[in-house]
């Protein structure tokens, strides 16, 4: 399995902000799912360099990204992932929301957005580390399946 986890930060693309999410998420898949492969990248909050990030991991199994989801005038991860998708995997981002609810109220202003381009699936994570722990320790367990039903193998 291929995963790509792409940080979305103006302040950790220009280096002042040191990407503390994209780290964790990988540490946590090599955890969960020990044969997944994972590229790391970091672009600013920019539509055309998220984009560019998301083609650049086409045909890997999952692109995980983190930040950008919030409420924020600069928050366009959402937006710029269900432009780039061709369908929707709403119960993924349910999810994501309704487990992070347990932990903080702030969890119901995150328009995370989960779809699928081709047989690639994207999922949006909040930026912050704590959020990035629980939704890869949330999706992890089902990425293996989830690739044996787009490959047609089923359930």
């Amino acid at each position: 399995m291929k995963a790509a986890v792409i940080t979305i930060s103006d302040r950790a693309s220009k280096g002042i902000y040191e990407d503390l999410s994209g780290p964790e998420i990988e540490k946590i898949l090599k955890e969960l799912v020990p044969s997944c492969q994972i590229r790391r990248t970091i672009v600013p909050d920019e539509e055309k360099d998220i984009l560019k990030a998301l083609k650049l991991f086409e045909g890997y199994d999952f692109i995980l990204t983190t930040g950008g989801t919030g409420i924020g005038p600069r928050d366009i991860t959402p937006n710029v992932t269900e432009k780039y998708c061709d369908r929707e995997l709403p119960g993924i981002s349910e999810t994501l929301r309704a487990e992070s609810l347990k932990e903080t109220n702030s969890a119901m202003l995150s328009r995370g957005y989960s779809g699928m381009k081709d047989n690639t699936i994207i999922v949006n994570f909040p930026g912050s580390v704590k959020a990035v722990r629980l939704c890869t320790s949330v999706i992890a367990p089902v990425m293996v399946h989830a690739v044996k039903m787009i490959l047609g193998e089923g359930h």
